[in-house]
């Protein structure tokens, strides 16, 4: 099975790469930095699960592309 990630994180992951679809990279402490630019949280966990989430789906977008 895989990981199963709370709505929060998806939403908010999609959103910010609906509205910055150039701004992410597939590296993780990258996003995290721009992850906690952009949304206004205190947890260091939601941050670290949305700009996990977003490497992801980047990465997922490159490996399309590429095939």
């Amino acid at each position: 099975m895989g990981k199963v990630r709370i709505g929060i994180v998806k939403r908010t992951a999609r959103k910010l790469l609906t509205l910055y679809p150039d701004m992410f990279k597939p590296e993780f402490q990258y996003n995290k930095e721009l992850v906690s630019k952009l949304v206004n949280t205190k947890s260091r966990k939601l941050r670290n699960q949305i700009a996990g989430y977003i490497t992801h789906l980047v990465k997922l977008r490159q490996r399309q592309t590429e095939s």
